[in-house]
């Protein structure tokens, strides 16, 4: 076994035992610490923060030595770029590891081009603030799923690195259940089943994402109708086995089943609309989003294992144009 210490001033020390041996300097003390990812280790010794039997160790790739010494000075972590800001957030759980919450539409999840500010980040900054331990050496919560600004529902953001890298493992190999809620135009035949084809970029316009047959990613997207108003609607409760960029409305727009409201993949008056009376039809054509809605999510706690589970319900828009087809139903 490694010996593993640390002083009160973040200096890890690491004795490798026989079984470490061979082993690259940055996985063994990654695994050695167990809260920092391999790549932030390696960035470390790059940057000259860790040594071996107190000697300079520059290359992360070097292979340890059974019976040395090997010691990593990790800096506190220093503020993020983004500022925190005081926006109202619907917590759903909270611990040192994870928050949960219920992200309304309308919230972009990271600033970007175009939105510097007023996103998720900066009220998970504010919320969080010092509980935050330091992800890549900022104070930042950390993304483990985004959804559109304009989807809402149940997100998990981790508050260490440790519960980051657990919890995107567990994305990556659906090692999760992940439902959404979609009302699209048209119902699907069969009413439940599979969607299947690689997502890439659009071949012409790159702001959005498309079904291709060249260079795109797997993708699977299964789906079940909740609900039908005649031909002209369906509400449908859809899983992803992939998680691709706007996989759930580039599936259903491919399929002829576009999301009501979509604007990027509802490109003209769909032929359901109609099917429908006013003015169900009228609100259903001015519906300002994609009507989409993450509803629930359930995963093991990073750190203790704990199976968790969360659901939402719809926000009240989206509830009110539901509402507003079976009030009025199909012509």
């Amino acid at each position: 076994m490694s010996a593993l210490t640390a002083t009160p001033s973040e200096t890890f020390t690491a004795i490798a035992g026989p079984e470490a041996a061979g082993t690259r300097a940055d996985r063994f003390l990654a695994e050695a610490i167990g809260s920092l990812s391999r790549s932030r280790v390696k960035a470390l010794i790059v940057a000259g923060a860790a040594t071996r039997d107190g000697k300079p160790l520059r290359d992360a790739a070097e292979a340890v030595r059974a019976g040395s010494t090997y010691a990593l000075a990790i800096p506190p972590a220093v503020d993020a770029l983004p500022l925190p800001q005081d926006i109202p957030l619907t917590i759903l759980f909270e611990d040192r590891d994870l928050i949960v919450l219920d992200k309304p539409a309308g919230l972009v999840v990271h600033p970007a081009p175009g939105n510097q500010d007023g996103t998720l980040v900066n009220a998970l900054l504010a919320h969080a603030g010092e509980e935050l331990e330091g992800i890549g050496g900022e104070k930042r919560p950390g993304i483990v799923h985004r959804l559109d600004k304009d989807t809402s529902g149940v997100m998990v953001v981790a508050k260490t690195e440790r519960a980051l890298r657990t919890l995107s493992e567990s994305f990556a190999n659906r090692d999760l259940d992940r439902d959404y809620l979609a009302l699209v135009w048209g119902v699907p035949q069969p009413v439940a089943g599979e969607i299947e084809g690689d997502i890439g970029r659009h071949p012409t316009d790159r702001k959005r994402m498309a079904v291709v047959t060249r260079n795109g990613k797997h993708a699977l997207t299964r789906y079940a109708t909740e609900r039908a108003w005649g031909a002209a609607c369906a509400l449908l409760r859809c899983r992803l086995a992939t998680g691709r960029t706007h996989q759930i409305r580039v599936h259903l727009a491919e399929r002829g089943h576009p999301l009501v409201g979509d604007p990027v993949y509802l490109r003209r008056t769909p032929a359901a609309a109609r099917l429908l009376r006013e003015p169900a039809r009228g609100a259903l054509l001015a519906f300002p989003r994609q009507a989409l809605h993450a509803a629930s999510l359930g995963f093991r706690h990073p750190v203790t294992g704990e199976a968790l589970s969360f659901q939402v319900p719809p926000p009240a828009d989206f509830t009110e144009i539901v509402a507003c087809l079976s009030e009025d139903g199909a012509a």
